[in-house]
């Protein structure tokens, strides 16, 4: 694990309940930063599995306190605009300060596009791209008002870089959030702001047992068809270890990156080399 130091910095992650943005909270800690952590805390209709719960916000507030930090775990639904700026600002109440922004809250459900309903449309589309942007919006103005720069890191997916069948909305929303990222890199760096985005393929978190539970050993299979030449999925090890997604937010929110912005780094096991 490479040493950054984060030390006097706030990161505010969203959907760190569990996952990876538990994983994402637990490593800026590691780096010495406070950390602000935040989730729904409550199921979504059309998602057949849990999301995060209150308890489990809660525990990841004590991970990062166990690592030597501070840490405020705050209720927020990254779709809801008034919840969105009034948890930034109870942040920047609470620490005086935002530095880094790790934009990772995501949903996906799976369905054939010509069968698929708008209400599982409008939760995917509202919560990954939308969420993602009212949370780079208020985050982002914070940077501009301070005026001394600030990082912001999202997570797209392999599937913002390709087509995959079956989540036509998730694909949708993905790609869309490259397009947040790159634009908001051209409108932020007069502010000296990063902005970058990370794509995993599939992860090893608690969302890929609950699709397999809610969809069948099909969602297993349409695991292996996302998979890279580094063929790791199996049912022993169903995804990669939300770790090395972690690290890569690390690098793209330290200094060590200081010069790189707009770019989508791919952690996803050589799948979009196909």
């Amino acid at each position: 694990m490479v040493n950054y130091d984060f030390s006097g910095q706030v990161a505010f992650v969203t959907g760190a309940a569990h996952g990876q943005g538990r994983s994402h909270a637990q490593h800026y800690a590691k780096h010495g930063a406070d950390v602000v952590v935040t989730d729904i805390n409550q199921n979504v209709d059309t998602v057949p599995y849990d999301l995060g719960t209150s308890g489990e916000l809660e525990e990841t507030a004590g991970l990062v306190e166990e690592e030597g930090q501070e840490a405020l775990a705050i209720e927020m639904d990254v779709r809801d605009e008034a919840q969105v700026e009034s948890a930034v600002e109870e942040a920047i109440d609470h620490f005086g300060r935002i530095d880094v922004l790790a934009n990772n809250a995501g949903i996906v459900t799976v369905s054939d596009a010509t069968e698929l309903d708008e209400a599982m449309w409008d939760e995917v589309i509202d919560t990954n791209l939308k969420g993602v942007w009212l949370c780079a919006k208020h985050v982002g103005q914070h940077f501009i008002d301070r005026g001394d720069g600030g990082k912001i890191v999202t997570t797209t997916s392999q599937a913002g870089l390709t087509g995959n069948p079956g989540i036509v909305h998730y694909v949708a929303s993905k790609w869309g959030v490259v397009g947040i990222t790159k634009t908001l890199a051209l409108e932020l760096a007069e502010y000296d702001v990063n902005v970058n985005a990370v794509a995993p393929s599939v992860v090893n978190s608690p969302m890929v047992p609950g699709m397999i539970e809610a969809y069948g050993e099909e969602a297993l299979s349409s695991i292996g068809e996302v998979a890279g030449p580094m063929n790791i999925f199996t049912p022993e090890e169903p995804g990669i270890d939300p770790r090395y997604i972690s690290e890569a937010y690390m690098w793209l929110s330290s200094d060590a990156a200081r010069y790189v912005t707009g770019i989508v780094l791919p952690v996803d096991t050589g799948h979009t080399a196909k």
